[in-house]
């Protein structure tokens, strides 16, 4: 994306944020903090999403402030050759503004002084609440500064507003920029997985001990090779039993010959994030028990790909995974039938969370969960009441978000069965999940994830 096109881009963007501040109103969104890993080094820096959406700039020690006028005011790090010997080169207030298309910008050691002035006279400041620590008595600092210079005329805000769901509604919908650059990294990330899923064939073919960490290590390799900055999270390498527990992170476990590896990993490019789940058989063949397994998680997850489209609701899809979930369960076993009746018995008791214990998405973008409401905002004083047969709490249903053109969700279902006297033996310590990246579209949607196959018998093929 060129200079002009960029600047376009979060222009808009910082506009559409004016637009709704309301007359008076004025914007401030810091970037994250930096964070010490240990002694004289920090973590990696990763800018603040909502920072970086309406500005595209990845230094740390940055705000920007945003009037209801639309006038835009960064404050960075200033020039400072000593250090940036250390560490690196930074854009400084002075080539801010041509370089990133704001109208003003200072150095970030004015910030304590400048800000009560610009605070000066607004009826509305709008932050991010509860993200930032600290930063609701770094505003009611700048307020008090603000009310000491009442006696002189100047009026200070009277409300305070979180900013979050103004930003929330406008990330849930993804531009063409922003699709563009998540299906290169879903690319990315399935390249990787097919690495992994090779790798680990190719080592147990040759009597090679396999670890977690080595198909880890050849998902690490592909993200970099390809540009991606990060993970996108903590990638999940979980082999045998493992894949029973839904955060595992990849340790020294062995990849063993008939079992199965369960990998949720993808990477973060140009701060989007990708989100993919296989589940294959170590040494390249699936068991008669796994792949009976593999395929009802499979069938599950083409039901909801098929509900999730535009103009039905974010549940549809999840509730299309259960009621397949439910029948294969009572069909393969591991649910009584005698005890339990049909599948919708199992879906009223919600005796199929014992094996699917989590939803079957999530939005996904610059956060691998990303921000948007669940509930359709347009129905917000609709709702009904339940007990939930499992917990025995009040649980509160609202309608669900309506699926648009644009947003980008997971779908992700899974069964995990641990060893327990009334399962059946041949399913012990089965983990599968099968998760791909979805943008909805005008007719459906589109699986951006899917250059890594899920057909059992294309994994097999692959991994030959």
């Amino acid at each position: 994306m060129d200079a002009q096109t960029s600047h376009a881009l979060y222009a808009e963007r910082r506009a559409r944020v004016a637009a709704q501040l309301g007359p008076g109103g004025i914007a401030l969104v810091p970037t994250a903090p930096e964070r010490p890993r240990n002694r004289d080094s920090d973590f990696p820096f990763r800018f603040d999403s909502y920072f970086y959406y309406l500005t595209g700039f990845t230094e740390p020690n940055a705000w920007l402030v945003i009037t209801a006028e639309g006038h835009t005011t960064l404050f960075c790090q200033p020039k400072d050759p000593a250090r940036e010997i250390w560490d690196g080169i930074r854009l400084g207030p002075q080539a801010a503004p041509d370089a990133l298309g704001v109208d003003a910008a200072f150095a970030i050691d004015e910030l304590d002084a400048r800000m009560p002035r610009l605070l000066e006279n607004r009826s509305t400041v709008w932050f991010p609440f509860a993200i930032h620590s600290g930063l609701e008595s770094r505003v009611g600092g700048w307020l008090s500064g603000v009310r000491a210079r009442v006696r002189f005329g100047a009026l200070c805000p009277e409300n305070q507003r979180d900013l979050c769901g103004v930003l929330d509604e406008m990330r849930l919908v993804k531009d063409a920029h922003e699709i563009g650059v998540m299906k290169r990294a879903a690319q990315i990330s399935a390249r990787a997985h097919i690495r992994a899923m090779q790798r680990s064939a190719r080592m147990i073919r040759a009597g090679e001990d396999v670890r977690e960490y080595h198909l880890d290590a050849e998902l690490l390799h592909e993200f970099r090779q390809h540009g991606s900055q990060f993970p996108a999270y903590g990638s999940i390498v979980a082999a045998g039993a493992n894949a029973c527990v839904l955060h595992y992170r990849a340790d020294a476990a062995p990849v063993r010959d008939g079992e199965l590896v369960l990998i949720d990993a993808g990477c973060e490019l140009d701060g989007y994030a990708s989100d993919i789940t296989r589940t294959f058989p170590a040494g390249g063949r699936f068991t008669g028990p796994q792949r009976a397994l593999y395929d009802l998680v499979l069938a599950s997850q083409e039901a909801a790909v098929a509900a999730t489209k535009p103009g039905n609701r974010f549940n549809d899809p999840h509730e299309a995974t259960v009621k397949v979930l439910a029948q294969g369960l009572l069909d393969l076993g591991l649910l009584d039938r005698r005890r339990l009746g049909s599948a919708e018995d199992v879906i009223a008791q919600r005796a199929y969370f014992r094996f699917y214990m989590h939803r079957t998405g999530h939005w996904l973008g610059l956060d691998v969960h990303d921000c948007g409401s669940y509930v359709e905002p347009t129905e917000l004083g609709q709702g009904s009441e339940r007990q939930d047969p499992l917990s025995g709490e009040t649980i509160k249903d609202r309608p669900s978000r309506i699926l648009r053109p644009g947003m980008v969700t997971t779908i992700e279902p899974g069964l995990y069965v641990q060893a327990a006297p009334d399962v059946p033996e041949a399913f012990w310590n089965i983990g599968i999940r099968i998760e791909d990246d979805a943008v909805v579209t005008a007719t459906g949607c589109e699986l951006i994830t899917r250059d890594v196959p899920v057909d059992g018998d294309e994994i097999e093929a692959l991994m030959r």
